[in-house]
């Protein structure tokens, strides 16, 4: 083997709303705590079980950063893709450190599954009161600025 791959997929829900960080040279980071649970029966007892795992996640990604801000709040699910990074800091003193799932630019991914909840709002109060039947589209025709995106 020649290579080494450092990758994390996580689906999960955000602990708490995400933190979101200026630094003096304009660049942003965001702070995410998600949670991916697992659940299974006991055979010994028949009770259900659940064991929730909490994870870091930094984004470096400014666009990704201006999603997280505009879309992400504890509870939404996600999607996350990165890679893990130990750091050290100094804490009280003493040398601590952490790991990470961080998101770098061009090296990372954000997909909200939360479904419409996530999608940004239409731009007027006109559209948000339109009662239009949907368009039919064939396959044949372009998809419009205006049309709707399937996801």
């Amino acid at each position: 083997m020649a290579g080494s791959v450092n990758k994390v997929i996580l689906i999960g829900n955000l602990g708490r709303d995400p933190e979101v960080r200026s630094f003096q040279n304009g660049g942003r980071i965001a702070n995410l705590s998600i949670a991916t649970s697992e659940t299974w029966k006991d055979k010994a007892t028949g009770e259900r079980r659940e064991r929730t795992e909490w994870h870091r996640v930094v984004v470096f990604n400014e666009n990704l950063v201006a999603v997280v801000e505009q879309f992400l709040k504890k509870g939404s699910k996600v999607y996350i893709e990165g890679q893990l990074e130990t750091r050290k800091y100094e804490k009280d003193g003493r040398e601590t450190y952490t790991t990470e799932v961080v998101l770098r630019p061009f090296r990372g991914e954000i997909h909200l599954l939360d479904g419409q909840s996530t999608r940004p709002p239409a731009g007027t109060p006109e559209d948000y009161n339109r009662a239009d039947p949907p368009r039919e589209r064939s396959g044949s025709q372009p998809m419009g600025i205006d049309d709707e995106i399937p996801f």
